[in-house]
This record gives C-alpha cells, structure tokens and sequence, in this order.
C-alpha cells in the first residue's frame, strides 16, 4: 500500500468510524433497544439506581459502576442522579470544574487523584516522593474538593522486586494520611513482562500486593474472553477482600457497532455494552467497572444494565461479541510481549489502537503513540510473539496497520 492510500484510509476510518458510532448509539438498525433521551433526568429515570457493593477492606459501598473525570457533563450528571459515588481520575476536574452536586455532597462521594511517575512514562519515568506530595496538593488546591478518598498509582509497578524496594510512593501517601489529604491506597497495574528489565504480569504484580496489605483496591484490564491468570487473582483477591475496579473493558464494541452485518445478526433486544455491562456487574468476582461512555444515549444503554442478570439474549450476544473480538481486538494479556526480540510494547499500542477505532479518540490514540520511546515500525516481523498469543493474532500485521494510522501525517 502506498502512503498516499494509508493516509486516505486511516482519514476515512477516523471520519466515518465516528460518525456511524454515533449514529449507533443506543440503536441496531431500525430496532430501538433504548429510546433517544433528550434531558439528563430522563436519561437518569431511564436508568433507575445503579447498585452498589463493598469495595475492600474498609467496606466502602460503590456504585457497581464508577464514574470519571473525563465523563462528559451530561452523562455524569445524570450518573450522580443515578447514585453513582465513586469518581476515578477525579484530578482531572483541575482543567475545568468539578459536578456542583459533588462538591454541595462532598461525603456522599468517593473521589480518586491519579498519580503518574515523574521524569518520564510508566517505563523509564521514577517514584519520586516529594513530586508525589506535591502533586496531590497542587490538584486539591486546583479542584477545592479539600481531600481525596483514594490515592491511586497509575499504571502500577514494573514488578514484586520493584514494590518491594521502592516505597516512595507509600510513603508519599502515609505522610499524605497524616494531613487528612487523602484516605486509601490504591493503584491500577498494567503489565511489564518484556518491556522493562525484570518486568512482570498485572497478575504476579497484583498477587503480591494482596499478600502484603497495605493496598485496598486495584483497576486492572478486564473484558470478555478466557484470561485463566486474570481469573485467579480475582478469585483470590474476593478471597482476602481485596477490592478490584475493571477497566479496559468494551474490548472491540466501537468496531462491532461499525459493522452493521454483525450487528444485524445479535439477538433480538440485545445491545453490546447492555450485554457486557450485566455479564461484568453480576457475572465476574469483579467489583466495579469504569466504562467510557460519550452521550446520554451511551448512557442509557450501558448503564442500564448494572447489577441486572444476562438474559438468554444476552449470553448468546457474548459468544458472538468474544468470537469477534478475539479475532480483532487484543485483550491486552502480555503473554506475548516478553518474547519479542525488539521490545516493541505490543499491548500498549494495541491498547492505543482501541482508543482510536473503538473510542473513536484519535487525537488521545497519537498523542499517547508519539510519546513511545520504541514504536510499531521497530518489529522485525520475525514472528516471535506470534505462538504465544492466546487469541493467535497476526502481531506483525496489526502493528504495521496500527504504525500508518497513528503515526503523522
């Protein structure tokens, strides 16, 4: 393919993928599944309360469902109504404001600051404990929501050694305890098996961190498909009480709903995110979900589906939603990555690759692509990863396609 028709193609499929996904939005062709709402107290009354559940150790009850900073107004007003009450990334209300209802009810919600390393990304940037400190009381400062619940490492430790020897961060949260500025620990974990030296999975990560107990709670990647790792810390984290929060879940549904033959095959009165929203909330030892969604419609379909039991039509939707996306969208597992000979980070740009044909977020997609140290166009095609990936995806291929459409123009 030339350049000149990768350049048209990936303009095409950033233009259209975002028109039909928003012509989609609640609908399957003809079939209204849940009526176009035009005010956020219809859309809450739609809705209906969103249950709730215990969220580690302290107990805490949260929505099945959290919110998050990045929510557009509309959906997360009509969230709040719903009895949504906790709020990850809550930091990102310091660009402009946060939800007036939170911040008249400030005890009525659970609000989350997201800590990122400093000097760098998740691979080569440093814990830093005064940073830390300091970050946490520029973003109070920022928002005025006087405290935050949650204190959370983003992106989480690149191993058991790591957490082990470098404490920096806890002991930026323990001094932070000690100023009444923030209340529980928590991190969400991604996987560094082959991306950084002595790198591990989210799960060996994890495992550890229930073991040693000063951690509440964690966000881990989690949809639909067979994950047996995944599976087993969840299982043992609900054994010791240990909360967990899915993220990373609509795994492929932006591209689904931009097909319209497969969508025109799903059960009568099924719809994607409805089906996995219900599978996720009753159906998993998972205890919350964070679940992006653009518009009041998106809204009405996914999280209408909290805390209720998958149908008949539901599970069917399922099969097919999981055939399609194993054979289209990576689950973000790792395994493969610690067998490719380059360490181009596989996940990671095939995690970028969602946000862009499933979000319909290209500018988040490129933004977070050009800030790779080691890009797609660093494989060889020598097809190392190849035999390990469980869903058996052509790695090399997919990340030439991913390269052309994020790189610039």
């Amino acid at each position: 393919m030339t350049e000149t028709r990768s350049l048209k193609r990936r303009d095409f499929l950033e233009r259209s993928g975002a028109a039909v996904a928003a012509g989609l939005a609640g609908r399957v062709f003809g079939k209204t599944l849940f009526a176009d709402v035009d005010s956020i107290e219809e859309a809450a009354a739609k809705v209906g309360r969103i249950p709730r559940r215990k969220l580690g150790t302290s107990g805490r009850e949260v929505s099945v469902i959290v919110g998050s900073g990045d929510l557009a107004s509309a959906p997360a007003e009509a969230a709040i109504l719903c009895g949504v009450n906790y709020w990850h990334k809550a930091n990102q209300w310091a660009r402009g404001h946060v939800p007036p209802a939170i911040l008249k009810n400030r005890e009525a919600h659970y609000c989350q600051v997201t800590v990122d390393r400093v000097g760098g990304n998740q691979e080569k940037g440093r814990i830093d404990e005064e940073a830390h400190c300091k970050f946490v009381k520029d973003i109070l400062r920022r928002t005025g929501l006087g405290y935050f619940d949650d204190m959370q490492f983003h992106f989480g430790y690149h191993s058991k050694e790591e957490f082990k020897t470098e404490r920096g961060f806890v002991r930026a949260f323990e001094r932070l305890k000690k100023e009444g500025l923030v209340k529980h620990l928590c991190l969400s974990q991604h996987g560094y098996a082959g991306r950084v030296p002595g790198g591990e999975s989210a799960a060996e990560v994890l495992t550890a961190l229930v073991e040693d107990g000063i951690h509440e709670h964690a966000q881990i990647m989690y949809s639909y498909g067979q994950d047996p790792e995944t599976d087993d810390f969840l299982s043992l984290a609900r054994k010791k009480g240990f909360g967990t929060i899915a993220m990373k879940t609509a795994r492929g549904l932006g591209r689904m709903r931009q097909d319209t033959e497969f969508m025109s095959t799903l059960p009568e009165g099924t719809a994607p995110h409805n089906a996995l929203v219900r599978w996720l909330t009753t159906a998993t030892d998972i205890d919350a979900a964070v679940i992006r969604v653009r518009n009041l419609d998106e809204f009405v379909e996914t999280f209408s589906g909290a805390g209720k039991d998958l149908k008949a039509g539901d599970a069917l939707a399922l099969e097919m939603m999981t055939a399609r996306a194993d054979k289209t969208a990576c689950r973000l597992c790792t395994a493969c990555q610690p067998h490719c000979p380059q360490n181009v980070p596989i996940a990671e740009i095939l995690r970028f690759e969602r946000y862009a044909l499933d979000d319909g977020d290209w500018r988040k997609a490129r933004a977070l692509y050009a800030g790779l140290d080691r890009k797609a166009d660093a494989c060889a095609a020598c097809g190392a990863c190849l035999s390990h990936c469980p869903q058996g995806l052509p790695i090399p291929d997919r990340l030439a396609a991913v390269h052309t459409l994020l790189s610039p123009v």
